[in-house]
């Protein structure tokens, strides 16, 4: 999760914020990514609080390293910062954030908690993706009870985050002796971060929980104490005042909170006034904020068991669920009519029969309208997918499955295109509070309204997903999950690859240091290639069978540019040398080279990596483009279909993650074949041809105009790219095992980028996303994972199998866009339910691979 912690305390300090650095380091321990935006000094005893007319600024706080013990828990030691003024064991303060990157930093502000938190959601740490869950606190003292709920900054941020939509909670450090054992304090913290996994885990999606109160008491034993549900006691100030009469001027003094919480459970004398003011004039004072404990300790023992006062002092941690709203009482009143005018005949509270009477029928009538205000307001839709193919397959899915009158559908922006920045939806919508569903390209969809209207917006793209479709994110995706879940699937159904960085052609010696198997693999083939094995001058001897055995030993490895698509940038190789020459063919010419070579770029089509100019005539790359590669062992043997030329081909599959989480496969999937017959690589004295080996349709040069599907290809032509996977000429429980296998690894490889690479793939319930993820089976049957794409290119599946995009497409609108039109949320609808050709028992093709829980759901 993505989570932001504001306080009431300020920054570490062990008079009055000594627990918040200890809690950041336990949720970073267990995965989380932690942004910190807290007051600049002590803000207690504020509430939700803003400071108006004050201009708010940010000064930047680095915790200590790592290595050091947490800050606030230990006594100032050492010099104080010749920048910040502050002890080096409990950080440092700069006017300036930090240029260098990768330093913690947190944001200190000169505002309230509830400041904190609209500075820290809406003005900081965007690059972080969009905020899961706001923790205020630790407070440095309890906040049980109403008396110290209604005026604690800490609840007081975490109301702010309800209001602002976010989930949130207060949590709560209860003392009951000046001993702050750091041991203990530890379990705390422990403690604290296991029930906020736990709450965000199962939060409500029915809207009865705004924000919770969480308070943990400071006892050896506190890890075994239970974790209760309590409901808030109500009680009061007993009589008297919570301010002290002081002698003398206090100007500029600051509230000295540790003093306050320190002397909680201890007896205040309360300051009284000599009563002997003269009339018309006051005698001039100053007055010190000295709370009575003692009249909540009261309440507390005079009170039944089972409210949160009491769950603390028996030891045990309470959680309060709580909203953001006023507690109204006296609801038997609602909706009855206060009499007014000169007559004392009646009281308050007292209607007559008839006032009675008009009531309940205003009430029938006001319930009535709602319900069909409700149903009378259509979602607005702005589906523009820029892409002519998808369009009309996208509107005829949403013409069949949802009733007309539910959806409006807008016109883009005259002045849009695909390359203008996004679209700024509250630009464009009839009316503020209307649903609003958006299906764009990436670049045109405005995440920032998405997000704070995750209620009423639904887009067709998770924000950040990198872990997934950058080649190099999902290696380590891969590696980082099998690593902790050795017997996962992933292991032996995805190819490990080597990720690495060239800027330049001569460094890429340099770039493989640590890419110990790509280095140990291709001194090996190097070595086999030396001794007769797979170079160019032994081919004959490979023909005639000498060197055959030699050859099968030589590991080829397949080269992508992390970023490209499309196939663009692929190459083969085995040796040192090959690889150095398909970099070196990609270095930039000189301006003399290009001008010798300009009549002849026409010409130039080689396929090989080593006779590649600085542009490659074949895919387009420059340069430019490419810095980030992986490589991946060549998957050989392939699974090849004599009737079908002996041609390689690889499955495309559609996939659809629906909010945060689930995971559909398309059951209708793709099969997508090379243009020429399959030859194993180094078996040819010529260079590779990579039009055998690469099944990218957007790169074949031969046969590209027939897309058809096996039953409309009866006259015995094998040219043809694409088919159906289920109609190639296989056994059904090959097809069958296929299937499965690529259900599970897709099922798994979201699971594994959702939990182990968070920072890199957040989904959001107010969004959907469908995915192109490429297999290629090889000849023993395996199902091998090779990439993940968004916004996959339909179009490579010609005009012979548009049904299948269809089809897809009306399982996309029927699971993730139905149920947030017809009044749901896009992933918790009853799926199936309502519209023309709808129903529970409808096969829409779409497989459930995975369901993941990450506490986000909307109700």
């Amino acid at each position: 999760m993505h989570i932001l912690v504001v306080n009431d305390d300020g920054p570490p300090s062990p008079h009055s914020s000594p627990y918040v650095h200890s809690l950041v380091r336990e949720l970073q321990a267990h995965g989380h990514v932690v942004s910190v935006c807290l007051p600049h000094t002590q803000r207690s005893w504020i509430g939700k609080a803003h400071m108006i007319g004050q201009t708010v600024k940010p000064i930047y706080y680095r915790p200590p390293p790592p290595s050091a013990p947490a800050a606030g828990l230990t006594q100032p030691n050492g010099p104080s910062s010749a920048q910040g003024g502050m002890d080096a064991a409990h950080g440092t303060t700069h006017s300036r954030p930090s240029t260098r990157p990768g330093t913690e930093e947190w944001i200190l502000v000169d505002g309230t908690p509830a400041s904190c938190v609209q500075i820290g959601l809406y003005h900081f740490f965007q690059d972080r993706g969009p905020v899961d869950l706001v923790v205020s606190g630790p407070n440095y003292g309890r906040n049980t009870t109403a008396v110290f709920a209604l005026s604690s900054g800490t609840l007081g941020g975490a109301l702010e985050a309800a209001v602002c939509k976010r989930r949130a909670i207060a949590l709560s450090y209860a003392f009951f002796s000046r001993n702050h054992d750091p041991v203990i304090i530890a379990k705390a913290t422990r403690q604290s971060v296991r029930v906020i996994e736990a709450l965000a885990r199962d939060w409500p999606t029915d809207g009865s929980v705004d924000l919770y109160s969480v308070n943990v008491p400071l006892l050896e034993g506190l890890e075994e104490g239970k974790v209760l549900y309590t409901g808030m006691l109500q009680n009061y100030w007993m009589a008297g005042s919570c301010f002290t009469e002081v002698d003398g001027s206090v100007d500029g003094e600051e509230e000295d909170e540790e003093r306050i919480r320190e002397a909680e459970g201890s007896d205040m004398e309360e300051a009284q006034g000599d009563g002997k003011a003269k009339a018309a004039c006051h005698t001039h004072k100053h007055f010190k904020w000295s709370p009575r404990f003692t009249d909540v300790y009261q309440s507390v023992d005079e009170a039944p068991p089972g409210n949160d006062g009491w769950a603390v002092k028996e030891g045990h941690t309470s959680v309060t669920p709580l909203k953001a709203n006023f507690f109204q009482t006296a609801t038997h009143l609602h909706g009855q009519e206060l009499q007014l005018g000169p007559s004392r005949s009646s009281t308050f509270g007292e209607v007559s029969q008839s006032a009675t009477a008009e009531t309940g029928t205003s009430e029938a009538k006001a319930q009535e309208l709602t319900i069909r205000g409700k149903a009378s307001r259509p979602t607005y839709a702005l589906v523009d997918y820029d892409d002519e193919y998808v369009q009309p397959l996208i509107i005829s899915a949403m013409k069949s499955l949802l009733p007309p009158e539910s959806y409006v559908l807008l016109e883009p922006p005259a002045t849009w295109s695909s390359s203008t920045p996004e679209i700024a939806l509250a630009d464009i919508i009839p009316e503020p509070a209307a649903k609003i569903l958006q299906i764009m390209p990436y670049e045109s969809i405005d995440f920032d309204y998405a997000a704070s209207h995750d209620g009423t917006c639904l887009v067709n793209s998770y924000m950040i997903r990198k872990a997934l479709i950058r080649k190099h994110f999902l290696s380590a995706t891969v590696d980082n999950w099998v690593a902790k879940h050795p017997e996962s699937v992933l292991k032996s159904h995805v190819k490990r690859s080597e990720a690495f960085e060239v800027d330049y052609a001569e460094f890429l010696d340099d770039a493989l240091v640590e890419a110990w198997d790509l280095r140990e693999s291709m001194e090996k083939n190097a070595s086999s290639a030396t001794s007769g094995g797979c170079d160019a001058e032994n081919v004959a001897e490979q023909r005639s069978g000498t060197t055959a055995a030699a050859n099968e030993e030589t590991q080829w490895w397949i080269l992508k540019p992390s970023m490209s698509d499309r196939g663009q940038g692929i190459r083969l190789f085995s040796t040192m040398e090959q690889l150095q020459e398909i970099f070196d063919g990609w270095e930039p010419e000189s301006e003399d080279e290009e001008e010798e070579k300009d009549d002849d770029d026409d010409q130039n089509h080689s396929h090989s990596g080593g006779n590649d100019s600085s542009k490659d005539d074949r895919d387009g790359i420059t340069t430019s483009h490419l810095r980030h590669f992986v490589a991946q062992p060549y998957i050989h043997p392939p699974l090849l279909i004599p009737s079908l030329g002996n041609r390689k081909f690889h499955i495309r599959v559609y996939a659809l993650a629906v909010g945060s989480l689930r995971v559909y496969v398309y059951r209708d999937m793709l099969a997508l074949f090379a243009a020429k017959p399959y030859q194993p690589p180094g078996s040819s004295p010529q260079d590779i041809d990579l039009d055998a080996h690469l099944t990218n349709t957007c790169l074949q040069t031969q046969s590209a105009n027939t897309t058809t599907s096996t039953n409309d290809n009866n006259n015995g032509n094998n040219n043809s790219l694409v088919y159906r996977f289920r109609d190639l000429p296989l056994s059904p429980e090959t097809i069958a095992s296929v299937t499965e296998q690529i259900c599970a690894v897709t099922g798994e490889l979201f699971e594994a980028a959702v939990r182990g690479m968070m920072v890199h793939f957040q989904p959001q319930p107010h969004a959907f996303e469908v995915f192109g993820l490429d297999f290629l089976v090889d000849a023993a049957g395996t199902a091998w994972l090779l990439e993940v794409n968004a916004f996959p290119d339909f179009k490579q599946t010609g005009p012979g199998l548009t049904g299948v995009v269809a089809g897809f497409w009306r399982g996309v609108v029927n699971r993730a866009v139905k149920g947030f039109v017809l009044g749901g949320s896009g992933e918790n609808h009853q799926e199936g339910a309502g519209g023309e050709g709808g129903g529970e028992d409808e096969d829409d093709g779409m497989v459930l691979v995975r369901d993941v829980d990450l506490g986000r759901r909307r109700g």
